[in-house]
């Protein structure tokens, strides 16, 4: 009997919790770290990191694939815990099982999604709780465009605290894809939220650069649900939803925080956006002056399609509503300013790293959901779904040394389990590299770290990503994937 079931030997260990950084052996044993140092005992499975930094697996707070293809991506690019949080998912309890049944490659959980019970409440359809259910359900627009009625309320809240009850990780509010609603039902609902001690994940109500409905307004109006309900807000995308305004919403973000309100913030290391087709904000008339751009930078995931003119995208929400885009909204390949704006999101003090990655879609606008590695070469989606972390710890932390590694390396795991710890139990064990903790690691050769993802070939996995391991199991080994690995399990707050 070994006294190990696995041993990393002479890796660079950091762990971004107590700032410990020293060539060291990590032993781990029932898939829990039990012992850091120059350990020389014997285990049953022996892997060499010289060279090697190794350290807490990346915690994603905003990944919509859900699924293996999104998972094994995701895995390349160091990440063991993968959560839908932002749009969320009802009923919780069946979409937990359903997980578990189908098996996944990294850890999961969802937030329950307020979207999917105003579906529920306000129309008569039934919809997957996916990002492309959400799209095809504005085919009636009542839930988008309108407040809810008392009895609606009602019911929105109902279904929205048994999703709670059921261990969701907080409230899914992706409330710019339901404009119309009214500050009684948030401000309920984020009532209940902090009754509940749970983070709200929050898409704020409006994307515009010009008022009224700008930015900012959005921004005002979620700090101050923050400050009458008690809620903690966190934000979304705070770059896509910033727009060209975000050098003033970080310093409204800032304020409100040194009052001691739950405001947190997450960006991704991009300046292209995606959602799905039929947002209500594309449609809006005055869509080239609020976004600041033309139809042409609104791109079809699937067919690479840009659009020439309104008409042309509403025959397009007509025909396919839930067919996912990209939004091309900051330039910064070509525009120092642009470049300057996502600086102010993703180097925002204590703010997250969370890539918002999309489903894997085909040419015919299905999603991909099959088995086969590598992915099939026509299965897109945005590079985000690839990159996301390796592209930030290669370009801000390794290229322009804009933070360190350890900070980095924080605004990767750390910080997004501290976000959820406090309701969330298990998330104490995750984020870190400690003794008792978890052994969700991740090793990776600094210097070779890199995202391949771009526009022309979305599909291409991070390189530099040597060990994965989910619950010390290896999903990852020597850079290769191990395709029968189904380690992922349920990250789900307790239930009675």
């Amino acid at each position: 009997m070994w006294m190990f079931d696995l041993m990393i030997r002479g890796g660079r260990v950091i762990d971004p919790e107590t700032a410990f950084d020293a060539i060291a052996d990590v032993a781990v044993k029932d898939g829990t770290i039990v012992a850091i140092g120059a350990l020389p005992e014997p285990a049953g499975r022996t892997v060499d990191a010289d060279g090697l930094v190794v350290t807490a697996g990346f915690v994603d707070l905003h990944g919509h694939g859900q699924s293996i293809p999104a998972d094994r991506m995701q895995a390349f690019d160091g990440v063991t815990t993968s959560l839908e949080l932002e749009i969320g998912v009802l009923p919780v309890a069946r979409w937990y099982e359903e997980q578990a049944n189908a098996g996944r490659v990294l850890n999961y959980g969802a937030s329950a999604g307020w979207v999917f019970g105003r579906i529920a409440a306000m129309t008569s359809q039934q919809t997957q709780p996916t990002i492309e259910g959400m799209g095809l359900a504005m085919r009636d627009r009542r839930w988008v465009t309108d407040a809810a009625d008392p009895a609606e309320t009602a019911e929105i809240v109902e279904r929205v605290r048994t999703g709670l009850e059921q261990g969701a990780l907080g409230i899914g509010f992706p409330n710019a894809y339901a404009p119309g609603t009214g500050i009684k039902e948030l401000s309920e609902l984020c009532s209940l939220a902090a009754g509940f001690g749970t983070p709200t994940f929050t898409h704020i109500a409006f994307m515009s650069n010009v008022d009224p409905l700008s930015s900012i307004e959005g921004y005002t109006r979620l700090i101050g649900l923050a400050g009458s309900t008690g809620a903690h807000m966190h934000i979304c995308h705070f770059n896509s939803t910033s727009l060209l305004d975000v050098e003033r919403a970080a310093e409204l973000v800032r304020n409100a925080q040194a009052q001691g309100l739950k405001v947190t913030v997450e960006a991704y290391p991009y300046g292209t956006g995606s959602t799905v087709i039929s947002a209500d904000f594309f449609s809006d008339p005055a869509f080239p002056t609020r976004f600041g751009t033309d139809y042409g930078a609104i791109e079809v995931v699937a067919s690479r399609h840009r659009f020439r003119d309104r008409d042309e995208l509403l025959r397009a929400q007509q025909e396919n509503a839930g067919a996912l885009v990209l939004i091309h909204f900051l330039d910064v390949a070509a525009n120092d300013r642009h470049r300057n704006l996502l600086d102010v999101s993703v180097m925002f003090p204590g703010g997250i790293i969370a890539s918002d990655a999309m489903p894997w879609t085909l040419p015919n606008g299905s999603t991909y959901i099959g088995d086969a590695w590598p992915l099939p070469e026509d299965a897109v989606s945005h590079p985000r779904s690839s990159g996301t972390f390796t592209k930030f710890l290669k370009e801000w932390v390794r290229e322009r040394q804009a933070i360190s590694l350890l900070e980095g390396l924080a605004k990767c795991s750390l910080l997004p389990a501290r976000l959820l710890e406090g309701c969330t139990p298990a998330m104490r064990r995750k984020g870190r590299l400690q003794i008792g903790c978890d052994a969700d690691i991740v090793a990776f050769d600094f210097a070779a770290l890199t995202d391949r993802a771009d526009f022309t070939r979305m599909n291409a996995p991070s390189e530099g990503v040597r060990h994965l391991l989910v619950g010390g199991e290896a999903v990852i080994a020597d850079g290769d994937l191990v395709r029968n690995a189904r380690p992922g399990r349920p990250i789900r707050r307790p239930t009675p």
